[in-house]
């Protein structure tokens, strides 16, 4: 134990104040936003919409999930899926439903040996096969969580709206890989939509997005970032986007619900994946997305220490249940708003492991170099 009128307790408890405030800057501006937000009403549009869905290898997907695609219940839209060089059951799958569903068009990418692509390509390729200004992008191994999911994504289309950002989070399953997944998925999305209606937009995710046809190729596509395999969504909304021509719709009818991966080694592989773009963000974003990650850390570490040596604990120990307040009123809010059930119980644990977890992950990102073209 440290003496208990020593100056290193005293900064210690200065350090943790400070990173006290900036975690309750976080949750009540940027996280609680999400969980406030009522979309402005707006008369219904019912603009023509184009569906866009790469798929490699996807047959058993596209067979589980496509159908709720081409059956929304919306008036003018059509469907593009783009096989990418699948070696699967695709084909036959997909010349199935053509037969069945009129909306559905299909453009194959056939393997060339000296060619190869990443899913910049094949998501450019449904772009150019698109015949209407609004696109919507999802998964194949995406379900539309109802009947609706267009028509809620279009509605927040208008004069001045170039992207709309959606929620597409994981499908509930048994275990903790799962829950952390799901945890972890609403977390980020709390995170990106709150800083979105705070006028700072800085990513979206595929899974559920949409954006003009035409601010596609105003903007060069996906500009310097085409050869990542990842950043079809992020980057490009990242580069793009700003508080005047984004627009959000989280309503539970407009989600989306994905396959999550099934066990560690696939959930590392992606999650790596996915954050070897981050790097690629303004600086401004990067900077607003470590501090609190490493406020959080600072916290915690700071309270361990101040504890041990009963400083003012008093003090200490409310200044943590205060925080930890905060953190369950928002996460309990966004977690009805994002109907995500099951993680509230390991919500504490993941809180204190997660910034860890995800440094480890990135750290994997900055050794993997420049990524290859897998992008699934």
């Amino acid at each position: 134990m440290i003496h208990e009128g020593h100056p290193l307790l005293l900064a210690l408890l200065i350090l943790f104040g400070i990173s006290f405030l900036i975690q309750a800057l976080y949750y009540l501006y940027y996280y609680l936003a999400p969980a406030r937000f009522r979309p402005p009403e707006a008369p219904v549009k019912r603009e023509p919409v184009s569906v866009i869905i790469c798929a490699r290898n996807e047959g058993e997907n596209l067979r589980n999930f496509l159908p709720a695609v081409l059956e929304q219940d919306y008036p003018d839209f059509e469907v593009i899926v783009v096989n990418d060089c699948s070696e699967d059951d695709s084909d036959s799958i997909l010349a199935g439903y053509l037969i069945k569903y009129k909306r559905l068009k299909v453009s194959n990418i056939t393997r060339d040996p000296i060619f190869t692509h990443n899913k910049k390509f094949a998501q450019f390729i449904g772009i150019k096969a698109a015949k209407n200004e609004f696109l919507l992008f999802t998964d194949a191994d995406c379900r539309p969580e109802s009947s609706l999911w267009i028509e809620k994504m279009a509605s927040q289309f208008d004069e001045m709206t170039e992207f709309v950002l959606g929620y597409g989070g994981y499908f509930a399953g048994k275990g903790l890989l799962n829950r952390y997944i799901r945890y972890d998925c609403m977390t980020i999305a709390v995170q990106y939509l709150g800083m979105a209606l705070r006028g700072m937009p800085y990513m979206g995710v595929g899974r559920n997005l949409a954006y003009r046809k035409s601010l596609f190729f105003e903007r060069k596509g996906f500009g310097p970032y085409t050869h990542l395999a990842s950043g079809d969504d992020d980057l490009f909304v990242n580069s793009n986007a700003s508080a005047g021509n984004i627009a959000a719709e989280f309503g539970k009818e407009s989600h989306t619900r994905s396959v999550p991966a099934k066990n560690t080694s696939d959930y590392i592989k992606q999650k790596t994946r996915h954050l070897t773009t981050a790097k690629h963000y303004k600086t401004t974003h990067k900077i607003i997305l470590l501090g609190e990650p490493v406020s959080r850390i600072i916290f915690y570490a700071a309270f361990i220490a101040l504890i041990i040596n009963l400083y003012v604990w008093p003090v200490v120990a409310g200044m943590l249940l205060l925080r930890l307040v905060i953190q369950l009123i928002t996460f309990i809010l966004n977690r009805e708003k994002f109907n995500e059930p099951g993680i509230l119980p390991l919500f504490p644990i993941f809180d204190v492991i997660s910034p860890f977890i995800n440094a480890a992950f990135f750290a994997g990102s900055i050794r993997e170099g420049r990524a290859n073209t897998k992008w699934k």
